[in-house]
């Protein structure tokens, strides 16, 4: 598995691998860049209980458009930085959808 662009590794030719760090019990649930130019997902949902990865996996389903299903935290389950396969699209295009979708800071 190679290092793709901001945080995203190569998982397959039909997967990928997102490194991103979750700021559960956030006041949005959103993707911002932080100022060290990587990913944070802000989740309304406290960690308690799988809450918070829950709605990891159910933000990332929505931006990238696929089932809930093809989205596996597979590192970090119980840590703020957790690596998430996404199954079913290959690493350039889960960078450019969520690209899209982030909150730049200021």
């Amino acid at each position: 598995m190679t290092v793709g662009e901001r945080g995203v590794q190569r998982g397959g030719d039909t997967s990928a691998v997102i490194d991103i760090k979750v700021i559960p019990r956030s006041s949005r649930t959103q993707l911002v860049e932080g100022e060290d130019g990587k990913w944070r997902l802000k989740v309304t949902s406290p960690p308690v209980k799988g809450k918070a990865n829950k709605a990891v996996m159910e933000y990332l389903a929505k931006c990238l458009g696929v089932a809930k299903g093809k989205i596996k935290i597979i590192a970090g389950e119980k840590a703020k930085l957790k690596s998430v396969r996404v199954e079913g699209l290959d690493r350039k295009t889960v960078h450019r959808i969520l690209s899209d979708k982030v909150v730049k800071k200021s």
